[in-house]
């Protein structure tokens, strides 16, 4: 009879401890991850690609050389209009809608072609577009660089030479201005749990919603600097000299947009506006950080449009006559 009480006892507080433990575990809250935080980190578990690579661009001599040398090993995407395409464009190119750009790759064995090159008129939009392609790992995509500006003066006038200028050379600042604190990711909702498969949905939306909706003209910017997150995308020593746009913050190219740097100090409750030198390079991040949901856009043709005349006494990045080859195009559809 002594033994009874004890063995009730144990008995009894292994029924509590069970019953206990149970309902702790089955009622602990759990915070669901995010459709941002899930692709951030597939994209930057499978290459990191704007931050390693970007940008991927080729020359006009290189794809005129291989089309002389290897064209069956070079495949030649044009997204201008089918108008402009018919005035004039690359023999051997094939016209398509940015909206079905995706489609039309999948649509071709691309690992059959050591590139795939995409041309627009002033490599902005191409590189928008190899950027998106891109992260859904089709490496062998390049940009022509500056487009078909590049090619032949034909396309140089409306486009490079239209836009090239000094328009902001004496508002340009050397006043540093700080990165905002870490905040959240932005919210995306596709319905989708993986990260290729949110990945994918993110780039056709992208694609159909059209490069316009990626871009603003300094114009523009300038009318309303307070209304937006400016990232100047130079090496620091540039943001301090020439300098930059009033009230930019410095993002150290291929560095500071990492998940473990500072991406999150980019906003999520005001457009994020992006420059680099010439536009081109400023297209690939837009698309990247639009991906993950930011309202990203490219200042078009970057510096070259604001500060032109500093930028070649600094020997910086721009277009110049030299960049236009003259090679031959063909005409019709």
């Amino acid at each position: 009879m002594k033994n009874i009480p004890k063995y009730f006892f144990l008995m009894g507080a292994l029924l509590v401890f069970t019953i206990g433990g149970c309902k702790e575990y089955s009622t602990e809250p759990t915070t669901p991850t995010s459709e941002a935080q899930v692709l951030l980190s597939y994209l930057e578990s499978h290459g990191d690609y704007v931050n390693a690579l970007a940008p991927s661009v080729i020359s006009a001599v290189d794809v005129q050389a291989n089309i002389l040398s290897n064209p069956s090993r070079q495949y030649l995407i044009d997204i201008r209009s089918a108008t402009d395409f018919a005035v004039g464009h690359i023999e051997g190119a094939k016209n398509v809608t940015l909206a079905n750009l995706l489609t039309h790759v999948k649509s071709i064995t691309a690992t059959n072609y050591d590139r795939i090159v995409v041309a627009c008129y002033s490599g902005q939009t191409s590189a928008y577009a190899a950027s998106l392609l891109r992260l859904m790992g089709y490496n062998n995509v390049f940009s022509l660089k500056f487009g078909m500006a590049s090619w032949t003066a034909q396309f140089a006038t409306t486009t490079w030479k239209a836009n090239i200028g000094n328009s902001r050379a004496n508002d340009f600042t050397a006043t540093i201005t700080a990165k905002n604190a870490v905040g959240d990711l932005p919210t995306i909702s596709t319905g989708k749990t993986s990260g290729a498969e949110i990945l994918e949905a993110r780039v056709n939306e992208l694609l159909a919603a059209g490069f316009s909706t990626a871009t603003v003209t300094n114009s523009t910017l300038f009318a309303g600097l307070s209304n937006y997150y400016i990232v100047c995308y130079w090496p620091t020593m540039e943001y301090a000299d020439p300098g930059h746009i009033p009230g930019a913050v410095d993002y150290v190219p291929k560095s500071d947009l990492k998940s473990s740097v500072a991406l999150q100090t980019l906003p999520t409750n005001k457009p994020v506006v992006i420059y680099c030198y010439t536009g081109q390079t400023s297209a690939y991040v837009a698309a990247y950080l639009k991906v993950l949901g930011y309202d990203a856009k490219l200042l078009l043709y970057g510096a070259n449009a604001m500060i032109y005349d500093k930028m070649v006494a600094k020997n910086m990045p721009v277009f110049k006559d030299s960049e236009i080859k003259e090679y031959p195009t063909i005409t019709g559809n």
